[in-house]
């Protein structure tokens, strides 16, 4: 494994981390230790020269670029490892438009999954997937539809659009009744920039080949594989990547689940990875005129018909509908959202029901 930068021992106290992502619910009682921490990449290539011969004198000025390489297409990672309990840690990959700073922090400044997680002796690795945040160095750099506007010279605008899709409420800074999300204009200010663009084409085996390889690391790096904790967008890179280092799945809200039947279904029955499923409020209950209500009761029946099958094969899945265990008012960003400590007891559990 190729790390962009050294990894040295530290220690911190995560108060001060805290403090710095603008949390403010800790105490020194619940200090968190972190005995390690360090960014690397996995994956990824590397091009083939530009035809002719590397100007070392005119290095960069040399806008030819003669005889250059670049490194690409990689993930990006930054870890904490806690110190004393040493439990199974946990491989964090955002969904679509995200990073990896939507799991360590909140919109109001709170405590995010990584924390929380991490106080309970689970390492955190968090993952910029390739073509996203600080993993963007690409050879083809082309804008998603999604992303720009006027044959990719402007970013398209999608406050409004993304926030109804999330199911926070009929376009901000509205919230559903009963919503978990954060009240507040600076709550909002800062959870809408997250949002951020790839700077190439989206491509699932790609991503799938580089998490692959972050599984891998984490492996070495803990003594143990780890729990793979996907997003949105992000679980359907998480179906793409290898089982051989997964100790289970996490799946929040993934765009769908593997077809059964197919060669994917096949591998995960195989390996026999557990997995669990969460899904927040206002989908059976979202309202009718808006097309994402029907969207997310598709993918949420979908799931069900996946966990059902595997079930049967001789897998083990869960899907877990917040409402029907009495979990209300929660979007599409359940860890970010009032109540994210007690639906990370909620996964604390069943990560422990399965012996990790």
């Amino acid at each position: 494994m190729k790390k962009l930068f050294k990894i040295a021992p530290v220690a911190l106290v995560s108060a001060f981390t805290i403090f710095v992502m603008g949390c403010n619910d800790n105490t020194a009682a619940d200090a968190l230790v972190i005995e390690r921490q360090g960014v690397f990449a996995s994956g990824g290539s590397v091009t083939e020269p530009i035809p002719g011969e590397f100007n070392v004198t005119e290095n960069w000025m040399d806008f030819s670029r003669a005889g250059n390489t670049a490194h690409v297409d990689h993930a990006n990672t930054f870890f904490q490892i806690p110190a004393g309990k040493n439990r199974s840690p946990i491989v964090y990959l955002h969904g679509y438009g995200q990073t990896r700073t939507g799991w360590q922090a909140t919109p109001d400044g709170r405590e995010g999954w990584s924390d929380i997680f991490l106080k309970k002796g689970r390492a955190a690795f968090l993952v910029d997937q390739p073509r996203r945040g600080a993993a963007g160095n690409t050879v083809n750099v082309v804008a998603n539809p999604q992303d720009t506007r006027n044959g990719g010279k402007e970013y398209n605008p999608g406050d409004q659009a993304w926030y109804t899709h999330f199911r926070i409420g009929r376009g901000t800074p509205n919230r559903y009744e009963g919503s978990q999300f954060p009240a507040g204009d600076e709550a909002l200010n800062q959870f809408l920039r997250q949002m951020t663009p790839s700077t190439g084409e989206y491509d699932e085996a790609l991503f799938g080949k580089s998490m692959s390889a972050v599984l891998a690391d984490t492996r070495k790096m803990t003594g143990k594989k780890p729990v793979y904790m996907t997003h949105s967008q992000g679980g359907r890179v998480g179906w793409a990547t290898d089982t051989e280092n997964m100790a289970a799945v996490i799946a929040i809200e993934p765009g769908f689940a593997p077809e059964v039947g197919s060669e994917t279904y096949k591998k995960f029955v195989a390996a026999k990875v557990p997995m669990i499923f969460y899904f927040g409020d206002y989908i059976d209950n979202g309202p009718e005129d808006i097309k994402s209500t029907g969207f997310w009761k598709m993918v949420l029946a979908q799931v069900r018909d996946f966990a059902e099958h595997y079930n049967k094969d001789g897998g083990d899945a869960t899907v877990i509908y917040l409402p029907e265990i009495g979990i209300k008012g929660n979007s599409h960003f359940m860890f970010q959202e009032l109540n994210n400590k007690e639906i990370a007891e909620h996964i604390e559990k069943w990560l422990e029901s399965k012996g990790l």
